[in-house]
């Protein structure tokens, strides 16, 4: 991932921690709103929860993508898994060669002794 993607990456993940706390304030407004002494006002609860239920909404809308646009790039790009496995079955397949060709030496032994 070049530094200008992770950059913007970055920004995305900066815009949606914001909005992250106005949702959290949205739900002390509305608990604030709740203990009213005088009785909470329905129409600025049902303002809050609107906004805070579209807030939640595009905050899983923008973490989606990010997931997805990080998906894109290489996954797992510092892993060498693949690349120690693969370099284990060549191991393995050395080890066998080898016990075949020492299996081969002793019949040839045997053969000569033999003779």
């Amino acid at each position: 991932m070049d530094s200008q993607t992770q950059n913007t990456s970055l920004q995305r993940l900066q815009n949606v921690d914001k909005r992250i706390v106005k949702v959290l304030e949205l739900a002390g407004s509305v608990m604030d709103e709740l203990a009213n002494p005088t009785g909470p006002r329905r129409e600025s609860i049902n303002n809050h929860v609107r906004e805070f239920m579209q807030l939640i909404k595009d905050i899983q809308m923008a973490l989606r993508d990010e997931i997805k646009s990080a998906c894109d790039y290489r996954p797992f790009e510092k892993c060498d898994y693949s690349s120690r496995i693969a370099n284990e079955i060549c191991c393995k397949k050395l080890e066998y060669v080898m016990s075949q060709l020492d299996g081969m030496k002793e019949t040839i032994d045997d053969y000569r002794n033999a003779v």
